[in-house]
């Protein structure tokens, strides 16, 4: 008798996870899971409401951590931090923003559980660098183009505009002592276009011509010390970009789009699940 139940709940349970992986794996619907298993929507839906995913433990060791952030839609996204070396992720946490706390307490758990943390991949966000001086980190150059886009857009109005992007694009092909000496080149040959200035004829006020220019370069000056760590430390095989992540999120958010207007339960559930694996 006690053998049967068990049986049973073996059974079911098995049955759940089949389901929950036809579910979100499989690419099926709701409807075509009814017909598969003789079960009502109402059913399945609760079947996949409470199964629960299983999240792997893995044994800790020395390794180098890719960090980054993504969102389903604005205040709700998943923060992932992943084993370059395993290339599995180890944590991960739902976040509405992404304060510098938010990575500390990631990477703090991390170590508590014995992880060594020998580098980290980041998009380099603001105060990020302070708050884990003293380990190697590689600031993301797809991000640090990413910033540049946003500063000149895809076609800047300016040759110096124009130069600097070209510039930007270079990051990956190019060393870090070459890097320092084409943009200090760069600079000198613009310092006086970008020290330009624009008076206000009412107010008198003057403001610098090419703000977004002077914010694009002091970004890439800024972040040099940070954009060739990879470089600094071979032995550590520390990736340029996050682009595992990247490349993670995009096929989660793929699935995903399979499942629309699903509930925020669900969709972490499902999301629990892709990460797991």
């Amino acid at each position: 008798c006690h053998h049967q139940f068990f049986h049973s709940l073996i059974q079911k349970k098995n049955q759940k996870k089949k389901i929950f992986t036809d579910y979100f794996d499989g690419k099926q619907s709701l409807l075509q899971l009814s017909e598969k298993y003789h079960l009502s929507i109402k059913t399945l839906r609760s079947k996949l409401k409470n199964h629960e995913v299983s999240i792997p433990e893995y044994e800790p060791t020395d390794t180098v951590i890719i960090m980054d952030t993504t969102y389903f839609r604005r205040n709700f996204g998943v923060m992932v931090f992943r084993d370059n070396y395993g290339k599995r992720n180890l944590y991960w946490q739902y976040v509405k923003t992404e304060p510098i706390e938010h990575y500390e307490r990631g990477i703090g758990l991390l170590k508590l559980r014995g992880w060594k943390i020998a580098g980290l991949v980041c998009d380099g966000r603001k105060g990020i660098f302070q708050s884990f001086r003293g380990t190697p980190i590689q600031m993301c150059h797809f991000h640090q183009q990413a910033i540049i886009r946003r500063y000149l857009t895809l076609n800047p109005r300016t040759p110096a505009g124009r130069e600097l992007r070209e510039l930007s694009l270079q990051l990956k092909h190019i060393d870090k002592e070459s890097w320092i000496f084409v943009l200090e080149h760069w600079h000198q040959k613009w310092q006086d276009h970008l020290k330009e200035r624009t008076t206000d004829p009412d107010t008198g006020k003057w403001h610098y011509t090419h703000k977004r220019l002077r914010s694009a370069y002091k970004s890439l000056k800024t972040n040099t010390p940070y954009l060739f760590t990879c470089q600094d430390y071979p032995e550590l095989c520390i990736p340029n970009t996050t682009n595992p992540l990247e490349g993670i999120f995009t096929e989660l958010k793929t699935k995903l789009r399979n499942h629309a207007g699903i509930k925020d339960e669900l969709k972490i559930k499902l999301t629990d699940h892709f990460l797991a694996k």
